[in-house]
Order: structure tokens, then sequence, then C-alpha cells
């Protein structure tokens, strides 16, 4: 039986370059291993990893790996190799095919967990960051099956089958051809049923991953859980020899109990957050809150103060940086925040712009004799003696102009208040030549009467 369309095998699988055979099985093998490494150098690079980490270890992993995938096949399969008429030696030819995925990984992970040791990394975000590229590794090697010729399903009759030759269809145990499958020449093609379930499974793993932040290993377990699910019908599938188990073959019970491992850890990692060690050499995390915590160690203040009180001065000029130039800007604003307040509030609730002739007056009127000294006149009612001689009358210094400090003359001229609180203008701001005048005498020494505003 054979249908009009289907996949054809190829009519070899080994090259010669001289006397070095180049193989196909070992090709594909070799290339997935590469995407593999590739995928996972950039998912650890993304997760802050040192770049040449994952080669660094795949140096470990990869040889541990084939052992133990090579040791799971000839285990399982030893009739094989060992019994009547086999030769044990056949076992050591990895080239002819039988690399079990289960001894692969658990082997494999031996040696990542060697590599992870020496680099001080954590094994479980390792995992997580090369489970896609395992996937796809997987899914390139699968293809070394069909130049092989080897891990193919029932008979198929329709345009995806894949042809077999009689030499690698089923055989019994004298190595016969057996008979039900002699004039079969299609089948499933499970290699390729197994290499698109594992691009699928990596592409899930990544979106999973992605989507919701799966560290801690479980996005290699969501890998494991997945390739799993896929292997148990592709097995179911197969009709070359293996060992059976309450009627199910071996590689599904395996199958069955690392889905249901899988799944636990997930369950069980599932709270699981906070940083990984996914530092290189040192075996160091790197945390963003280290570098933060150092910061405090320059304290540039007592330094940058004393800069801004030099350049305040005019000592010296130097140059600073940002951080000495707003403190240098707040040592200068200092002394204006002390000038801020005003005789101003002192204000009587009538002084008023419009109101300042009249407020002089009053002022005048109002004053006291001994308000300033030189000020009283001879001719006072009250017979009250000048302050030369009568030192009684003691006014705050404060409101004596005399004992005023000079003002800046670019600064703005402050207005002069008398005993009483009141508001005396300056003959510029009131425009009155009296009251020029009579600060002129007063300044002077000389005496002036009190006019009588009457």
């Amino acid at each position: 039986m054979q249908p009009v369309a289907f996949i054809p095998s190829p009519s070899q699988g080994v090259w010669h370059l001289g006397f070095v055979p180049i193989r196909a099985y070992a090709l594909m093998i070799i290339i997935g291993i590469v995407v593999a490494v590739w995928l996972g150098e950039r998912r650890w690079a993304a997760k802050g990893g040192t770049p040449g980490v994952i080669i660094d270890i795949a140096v470990w992993a990869v040889p541990f790996g084939l052992i133990g995938g090579r040791l799971y096949h000839v285990i399982t399969d030893y009739q094989r190799y060992f019994g009547d008429g086999r030769n044990p030696v056949d076992a050591l030819k990895i080239w002819e095919g039988g690399l079990g995925i289960w001894g692969a990984v658990l082997l494999g992970g031996v040696g990542a967990f060697i590599g992870c040791r020496r680099h001080g990394v954590s094994v479980a975000a390792l995992g997580d960051a090369v489970a896609p590229g395992i996937a796809l590794g997987q899914a390139i090697g699968r293809w070394g099956n069909y130049w092989n010729q080897e891990l193919y399903g029932r008979p198929l009759d329709t345009f995806w089958a894949l042809e077999i030759d009689q030499a690698h269809r089923p055989r019994l145990e004298d190595g016969s051809l057996d008979p039900k499958y002699a004039d079969i020449a299609t089948y499933h093609p499970a290699f390729l049923y197994e290499s698109l379930w594992c691009v699928g499974v990596a592409v899930l793993v990544i979106w999973a991953a992605k989507r919701y932040k799966l560290t801690h290993g479980r996005a290699f377990a969501l890998y494991v859980a997945g390739y799993t699910v896929g292997r148990f019908w592709i097995e179911w599938l197969r009709i070359d020899d293996a060992h059976q188990i309450l009627g199910m073959r071996l590689n599904d019970w395996t199958a069955l109990i690392v889905f249901l491992g899988a799944v636990g850890y997930i369950y069980w990692a599932r709270n699981r957050t906070g940083p990984e060690k996914v530092g290189a050499g040192a075996g160091e995390t790197p945390e963003p809150e280290e570098p933060k915590a150092e910061e405090p160690k320059a304290e540039p203040e007592p330094a940058a103060a004393s800069e801004a009180a030099g350049s305040s001065t005019g000592a010296s000029e130097t140059k600073v940086d940002v951080s000495k130039a707003d403190v240098s800007k707040a040592a200068e604003d200092e002394p204006v925040a002390e000038e801020e307040p005003k005789p101003e509030p002192d204000q009587a609730p009538g002084n008023e712009p419009g109101n300042e002739p009249e407020d002089e007056a009053k002022s005048e009127t109002e004053a006291e004799p001994g308000d300033e000294p030189g000020d009283e006149p001879e001719s006072e009612p009250k017979g009250e003696a000048s302050t030369a001689d009568d030192p009684a009358p003691q006014d705050d210094p404060a409101d004596d102009p005399a004992d005023r400090p000079a003002e800046d003359p670019g600064a703005d001229p402050a207005p002069a208040t008398g005993e009483n609180g009141t508001r005396v203008d300056s003959a510029a701001e009131d425009g009155g030549a009296d009251g020029a005048a009579d600060e002129d005498r007063a300044g002077a020494g000389e005496e002036e009467p009190v006019k009588d505003p009457k």
C-alpha cells in the first residue's frame, strides 16, 4: 500500500569528506544545541545575567546530556545491545540513533548544576532562560530521526504520510521483517509531530513567561509539562518495540510521572517572588538597590557649603558643580531672608498713601518735645528743660534717627516712625517743602518751635 502523495525518506544520511563521515543525525543535534544556546543567551541577558554564562554552563550540560540520553536509551532498550547475537559495542554507536530525552534532561541538569555552582548563579533561573531554547533544539534534533528513518508511527494512507524503506521497518526478535508491515510503505511521521509540538511548546513558554512573569524555575517546569503532554500521545502512535507496564509503553509512564511532577512544582512555586541569582563571576545578584545604598557615601554637603561661603564673599572663584551652586545660592539668599521684617506692619491703620499730607501734619503736632534731642523749643509752655540738660526722657534707640545704621544707597528707603508708632514719610515721598526744611534743621541741631495746627 502506497498513497499517491507522501513524504519521501532520504536515500542516505551520511556523507563523506575524505575519510571523515558527516552524519545528518549528528548534524541536526549540533544545530539544535547551537540554537538552544543562542536563545538561552538572549533570554539570560534579558534577565540581567552576564553574557557568556550560558555558553560556559553548556560546556558542562551538553556532554552530561548526551551521556544521559544515551544511557537511558540503552537501559530501556537493552535487548538491542545485550544477549545472544548482540554486540555490546553497538551501545557506543550514538551516531546510529538512540537518545532518550528523559536521560538527557536528567543528566544534563546535573551538568548544568555543576556549571551554575561554578559561576554562582541560580539553577532555577538558568532553567527558565534556556527552557524555550531546549524545546527548539529538540524540534531541530528530531529531524535527525528523519534521516535515520526512525521514530515513525502506525501505518497511514494520506499525503503527509512518511515513506519508510523495508530495511527500517519493524522487525521481529530474530531480526526478520515483521510480516504485518512488509507491504506497507507509509506511516505516521511521529518525528514531524514531535518537532512541531516542540516548536509550539517553545512559543508557549516564551509567551507565558512574559505574560505571567514565570520565575524561580516555573518556566522550565511549564516546558517539561507541555512537552510530556505531546510525548504521551506521540508514544501512543509508535509501533516499534518497547517495554510495556500494565499495557502502556514505558515512555508513556515516564511522561505521565514527569508531567505530574512538573505541574506539582508549578503549584508549589506559584507564590515565589523576589530577585534571582543571575550574576556571573562572584555570584552576586545584580540588584538595583545596591548602587543606591552606596550613594550617601559621597556626602558632598560640607565641602559644598564651604565652597559656597567662599564664593559668596568673593575670596576665590572656583568651578563647582550643580549641587555646590545651589548651596551657594542658598547661602547668598540668607541675608535677604533676615532683612525681610520691615517696620511696615507697625503702620497705623490710617496711613494710606493718599493720606500722607495729613499724616505728616498730625505727626508733627502730636510729637512730644522729648522725641528728638535738640528739637525742644525754648518757649515751651510746659517749661520743660532741654534734652541736653535733662537726659531723663530716654527714647528707644531704635526710634532715634541719629542712632540708626546707614542704609544702603541702592536699597529702597524705609519709612520712619515716631514714638507713638505713626509713620513719618520723607519729604521726597510727601512732596511737602516744610517737612523737608524741618528735617534739615533737625539734622543741623537747630531748635524749631512746635507749630500750632490751629
